[in-house]
């Protein structure tokens, strides 16, 4: 049977998606939902999206491409969830248990829901009672620019039941990605939250002048905090080391095309939060994340000196240069 695929979400990681399961698979079954609607015209009539990795070629037929997310799921046999966390609940207003009922739910979502302070599956789980073993997770180093150039990269795509993890990562899997699987699917969300948190840190950091000596130290510790906290919510036998985790926050902390890092790195120059999130255009999902991963923090009681130091910057309004030679005093 031919799979039928719904890619929720119009920004670059979503377009990015869209080439490369379009590039994978032959027939195409493939439905895109966002909500611009005149971003949906322009790509109708020129096959670029307009606002998003515009090099991209967009190979879809015009009616597979819709503001009308009911019709768009209704498609499916699997939903890609690709918005901003933020907005995730709103780009759902309207979508029910019964809509999501016996589809698989992938998540492309690296961030947290805010208002809830649920990672995307267990939102997943509690709000539509999707089972667990309906969720996947799609995590790795793999930034949507390099996509477009079709530079290789590697995804790791997480699922409960291994077998669906494998089936969702053989429609990845192109020329210029390859893919790995995991059934830790905790692990791994997480792991891409708490490094969008790190990576606006190394930004921070570089905004104020510290140098590469000093980031390999402050990432060598933020591998270790990613460690002490996803063992300590969800104790399962993992490898820190794998690309879904340290590959991840290294692509993030020290990558051009990062936007937390550059949303770091202008509060490290001095910008406010408001005006860096103003000037960017683009949202840095690390910031909602510091709020919600503290207080997480704070609840399993799991110590972590960089986040701690991240969440007094940016919602503490404390002074990037005093709290960051603090930080320096505590990291080894």
């Amino acid at each position: 049977m031919v799979p039928k695929i719904a890619m929720i979400g119009g920004g670059s990681w979503a377009t990015a998606m869209v080439k490369m399961l379009v590039d994978n698979l032959a027939d195409k079954e493939i439905y895109w939902w966002m909500r611009n609607a005149d971003a949906i015209a322009h790509i109708r009539k020129f096959k670029h999206n307009p606002n998003y990795i515009s090099a991209v070629e967009i190979k879809l037929k015009d009616e597979n491409i819709s503001d009308d997310i009911n019709e768009v799921i209704a498609h499916a046999d699997y939903v890609v969830l690709n918005v901003p966390s933020a907005f995730l609940k709103q780009s759902l207003k309207g979508i029910t248990t019964e809509n999501l009922k016996g589809k698989k739910i992938i998540s492309a979502i690296k961030g947290i829901v805010p208002e809830d302070n649920l990672i995307i599956g267990e939102f997943l789980h509690k709000v539509y009672d999707i089972p667990y073993q309906d969720i996947l997770v799609v995590s790795g180093p793999c930034h949507a620019e390099e996509v477009a150039l079709e530079k290789l990269s590697y995804l790791t795509i997480a699922c409960t039941d291994i077998s669906k993890a494998e089936d969702f990562a053989s429609f990845l899997d192109t020329r210029y990605i390859k893919t790995n699987v995991s059934d830790d699917i905790f692990g791994t969300e997480y792991a891409a939250i708490l490094k969008n948190i790190y990576a606006i840190a190394a930004g921070i950091c570089h905004g104020i002048g510290y140098g590469d000596n000093f980031q390999a130290v402050l990432i060598s510790n933020a591998i270790r905090e990613i460690s002490h906290f996803v063992d300590k919510v969800h104790p399962i036998s993992r490898d820190i080391k794998e690309s879904a985790y340290l590959g991840d926050l290294l692509v993030t902390a020290y990558s051009q095309f990062s936007r937390n890092r550059t949303f770091g790195n202008m509060v490290g120059k001095g910008y406010t939060v408001k005006s860096a999130q103003l000037e960017m255009n683009m949202v840095a999902e690390g910031y909602f994340a510091v709020q919600c991963m503290h207080l997480k923090r704070c609840n399993f009681e799991v110590e972590m000196p960089i986040l701690k130091a991240v969440h007094n910057i940016l919602y503490k309004n404390h002074s990037p240069h005093i709290e960051m030679k603090l930080l320096a005093e505590k990291l080894s």
